[in-house]
């Protein structure tokens, strides 16, 4: 038996969960509303204010999605009530961040500036305070539309490991080599 999928979610106040006929899960809560597909073959109920999953057999098919679709909607309840946030650093000389509304320029060592347009349902924030490098604060309810931007912006200028300089999320590390002149 799945060990995730067969927890229960519980549902904080004020979200709402709606499961329509063609398995397609609804959560709403004070951030926003958020949908997903479930598969037909994994059955999603509603009572008491918890949801509960299950699945009609032991196939490996079936464990894998009973699993998934519990995490997928447990991260929806998560989104609609506290929302996700992840905050990415600029390392290097130059490097700059900054945003009007949801258009992000980037100045990242090339020869221009990068712009980014952010979808509507995130909020993007920069802050660049003197002595310290630049970061950048995308926020929103999707978690895998935050993780997707985040990972967009990050693949402009991945982290090096020679030098350290790139975008890199808050408390990552990045492993460092030596040069060519330690070998000697």
């Amino acid at each position: 038996m799945s060990r995730i999928g067969k927890k229960v979610i519980t549902l904080p106040e004020g979200v709402t969960v709606q499961v329509s006929s063609d398995n397609v899960v609804t959560v709403k809560g004070k951030k926003g509303e958020l949908k997903q597909a479930v598969n037909p073959d994994i059955k999603v109920e509603v009572k008491d204010g918890q949801i509960s999953l299950s699945r009609p057999s032991d196939q490996i098919q079936h464990k894998a999605q009973h699993g998934l679709y519990r995490a997928l909607i447990a991260n929806m309840v998560q989104g609609v009530t506290e929302g996700f946030e992840r905050k990415l650093e600029l390392v290097g000389v130059g490097y700059r961040a900054t945003n009007q509304g949801n258009v992000l320029d980037l100045a990242l060592g090339y020869s221009h500036n990068i712009v980014i347009v952010v979808p509507d349902e995130l909020k993007v924030s920069t802050e660049q305070v003197k002595g310290q490098n630049p970061i950048i604060t995308i926020s929103g309810c999707d978690k895998q539309l935050v993780g997707e931007v985040c990972a967009k912006i990050r693949s402009l200028r991945k982290p090096e490991p020679y030098k350290g300089k790139g975008i890199r999320f808050v408390g990552e590390v990045v492993r460092r080599k030596a040069g060519k002149s330690a070998g000697k």
